[in-house]
């Protein structure tokens, strides 16, 4: 006759949790150690291209070779920073994965030890309170402040100055006005911030449906 397999100890249990968690914490650390190497790399080539700019100034006036210069290094710039955007975005989502894992590890502690949740500054929860609960480390912050206050929302920003000002460089090459030279660097501007906008409502918004669904 077929028996059932005993259950593990309660002391297996808690190991085999605190191995998984450990393991998410260290995927997590990874993560952003490369992302953050990403953006490093980032600002890097955009803080040399503004020496080079000025070398080529220096050397040279801010004649045509300049301006296809300037542009030609504020195209890679753009290239890279979405680029980065990109990774990035999906690394936030990710570790939003990654923390709701470990929220269901906590409440699994919870099983294990009842009443153990009242020292966890972190939540056991699997729905967007637990999540901005564990990320905010149990202070009320407002999701427009998490929002703002992210990595994302940096690349982004540095990404949408670069568009403008190419806009305001290709402008300049064609001999464009300083008023149309202004104008074109901030609608490109502003459309590329849209974009982002858009693309981060998309990614988070779909976690965000997942949670709902889950919950539901």
């Amino acid at each position: 006759m077929d028996t059932e397999p005993a259950e593990p100890p309660p002391a297996v249990v808690a190991q085999l949790l605190a191995t998984e968690h450990w393991s998410l914490l260290a995927t997590r650390g990874t993560m952003w150690s490369e992302v953050m190497s990403r953006i490093t790399i980032l600002l890097t080539v955009l803080t040399g291209s503004l020496v080079i700019h000025g070398l080529v100034a220096q050397a040279g006036g801010f004649g045509a070779t300049f301006q296809m210069l300037a542009i030609g290094l504020a195209v890679v710039g753009l290239i890279l920073g979405t680029l980065t955007s990109v990774r990035v975005f999906l690394a936030s989502d990710e570790d939003a994965g990654l923390i709701l894992a470990m929220n269901r590890l906590r409440a699994a502690y919870t099983e294990l030890a009842p009443g153990i949740d009242e020292h966890f500054l972190t939540s056991t929860r699997l729905d967007e309170e637990g999540l901005m609960q564990t990320y905010s480390l149990g202070v009320r912050r407002h999701p427009l402040v998490h929002v703002v206050g992210s990595t994302n929302f940096f690349v982004g920003t540095v990404n949408t100055l670069v568009a403008g000002a190419l806009a305001a460089l290709v402008a300049g090459t064609l001999g464009a006005p300083i008023a149309v030279l202004v104008l074109a660097g901030l609608v490109v501007a502003a459309l590329y911030f849209v974009v982002f906008l858009w693309a981060g409502y998309r990614t988070f918004g779909a976690r965000q449906r997942m949670l709902r669904s889950t919950l539901a």
